[in-house]
């Protein structure tokens, strides 16, 4: 009786938005930009996160006070353990039942970037639309790994890309493949013709670069200083046409992945691989654990991870 009690007070006392607010508290490390990224007072999530705490009869947070963020006790890290798993699952509720209300699901959503938009779907989506002609696909761009596993189990999205993914307990990842570094040039530089392709090439060389927004090139970057290899970046952008324009323009050379740069849009660009093994960037098709994937969605994922592997 004291068991059957007690789960019904705690049934009775835990809401969704105090779920929610421990989550968000325990993702930034503050009860202050929990607040921010929630809409709400930080009076407000306290207030929630208190209230919860006393349904459950213990603290969650340990606040080493100034400016420390906050940790997690160990019952915090098991009510955020559940807590995002059930939040995954109301935030998915408003898909399935459109779904539902729609009958079977037509359109697959897929998260990609700009690479993987371009150089691995049209292959993946050529070969599924031989299966399965009457089935729509919606590519959209998410390139930030918090907003892909969001997305994902929120049921945004169906599948995802993500480059080189932090673990996520709510999302599967199945790995694609890397994606090496090389060197992006115009046919006609001297680097074209180098006999022993390496980065120490672009040491003291005009580089555009991708901007450091991207977790790829600030990896680059410290892959580059640990050769002792100091390109001059006069360029950065986070567009991959741009980019290659502006190497093909004469603007300085660039570091890119290979899977784009075999496909370069400009004749006068060629590229080179260099030597040096450095970190590489590699893809993997997400999906979240906390949905079940129709047969349709698994054919596509099957078809994507068939026709992609590099």
């Amino acid at each position: 009786m004291a068991i059957e009690q007690s789960i019904i007070s705690i049934e009775s006392r835990v809401d969704l938005r105090a779920l929610r607010a421990v989550v968000a508290v325990a993702d930034s490390g503050s009860f202050r930009q929990a607040a921010d990224d929630l809409g709400y007072t930080q009076s407000a999530i306290s207030h929630q996160v208190a209230t919860l705490e006393r349904a459950l009869g213990t603290k969650f947070f340990s606040r080493p006070g100034g400016r420390g963020k906050v940790m997690l006790t160990p019952a915090g890290q098991a009510v955020c353990r559940r807590g995002r798993r059930a939040l995954g699952e109301v935030d998915a509720l408003g898909s399935d039942v459109e779904e539902a209300v729609r009958g079977q699901r037509l359109v697959i959503r897929v998260g990609v970037g700009q690479t993987t938009a371009s150089e691995l779907m049209p292959g993946a989506l050529r070969a599924f639309r031989q299966v399965h002609p009457d089935v729509g696909v919606v590519l959209s761009e998410v390139t930030e790994g918090e907003a892909i596993m969001n997305a994902l189990a929120r049921g945004r999205l169906d599948l995802a890309f993500a480059a080189d993914p932090d673990p996520d307990e709510r999302i599967e990842a199945l790995p694609i493949g890397a994606d090496p570094w090389v060197i992006l040039t115009r046919r006609d530089s001297p680097l074209a013709g180098a006999p022993d392709p390496s980065f120490n090439l672009l040491d003291g060389a005009d580089l555009v670069a991708w901007t450091r927004h991207w977790r790829a090139q600030v990896w680059l970057e410290e892959e580059l200083a640990l050769l002792g290899v100091a390109p001059r970046i006069v360029y950065r952008t986070d567009d991959n046409l741009a980019l290659q324009r502006m190497v093909a323009a004469g603007l300085g050379h660039a570091c890119l992945g290979l899977l784009a740069a075999r496909h370069a849009v400009d004749p006068a660009l060629t590229w080179l691989i260099p030597r040096e093994s450095v970190r590489e960037r590699r893809y993997w098709l997400c999906y979240s654990r906390r949905r079940a994937l129709s047969p349709t969605v698994q054919a596509l994922a099957s078809v994507i991870r068939a026709e992609t592997r590099l």
